[in-house]
């Protein structure tokens, strides 16, 4: 049967007057959609706050592990609205659990005329993912194309390893996820549905799902589609139904 295919916006165009990228701004925060940017912690302290201003950031993603928590803080609680989340910079840690409730986050401060910065420690791995599948799940792009577009916003980005593995799984967890009942199965949600499908008939429909290569995501993927499915399934009940 064949998959009828979500609809997605377009991504907005580069600007014309867009700056070449030099090494300082690295340090520095780069709008990489109307109202998201993305940028090091540096760009989030206390003595950046006229600039943060400036932009009109209303929201902030802080992005720590629990070892970082004395050196990377929402420094402005009572000025923005915060989403610390506590993500290893490490190739083996399970970032796409967090894709869900970072695009609700960014979605809301979106849609109600805010702005908002994604920051980690240096703008470049973790944070740079979590930017990339807002990118993915609300354009429905690829890994490749998700990635060009934010590198030509900011250069120095570069997602470990692990990261770009399950970016690149996601983008046919999202697809899936975002198609109406792609098939005529009475499962119990859409990731079921997902999930059986993509461990069955993927492979065909992609010459990059070779099994020597991605065998290991797909056990992997079973586990985070768990995770996904029961953080959806609290947030909204009715998604998942016999």
């Amino acid at each position: 049967m064949e998959l009828a295919k979500p609809a997605f916006p377009a991504l907005p165009q580069a600007k014309e007057d867009s700056e070449d990228w030099t090494y300082p701004m690295r340090r520095e925060m780069q709008e990489i959609l109307p109202g998201l940017f993305l940028g090091p912690y540096s760009s989030a302290m206390k003595s950046k706050l006229p600039i943060l201003q400036k932009h009109g950031i209303t929201h902030v993603i802080c992005i720590r592990q629990n070892i970082e928590a004395n050196f990377i803080k929402p420094n402005f609680q009572q000025l923005f609205r915060y989403l610390v989340l506590d993500i290893a910079d490490n190739p083996v840690e399970n970032i796409i659990r967090f894709f869900p409730m970072t695009k609700e986050f960014i979605d809301g401060s979106l849609q109600s005329g805010g702005k908002v910065l994604v920051h980690g420690n240096a703008g470049i791995s973790r944070s740079a993912a979590l930017v990339i599948a807002y990118i993915m799940e609300t354009f429905g792009v690829k890994y490749r194309d998700a990635f060009t577009y934010v590198q030509e916003r900011r250069f120095c980005i570069n997602p470990n390893a692990g990261f770009v593995h399950q970016l690149q799984v996601t983008f046919f967890f999202l697809l899936f996820l975002n198609t109406e009942k792609p098939f005529n199965e009475s499962s119990s949600c859409q990731t079921d549905i997902y999930t059986n499908m993509l461990q069955g008939n993927v492979r065909s429909r992609s010459k990059a799902w070779e099994e020597d290569e991605w065998a290991p995501q797909f056990l992997r993927l079973k586990l985070w589609t768990k995770q996904i499915q029961e953080w959806r399934r609290n947030k909204n009940p009715g998604l998942c139904s016999d």
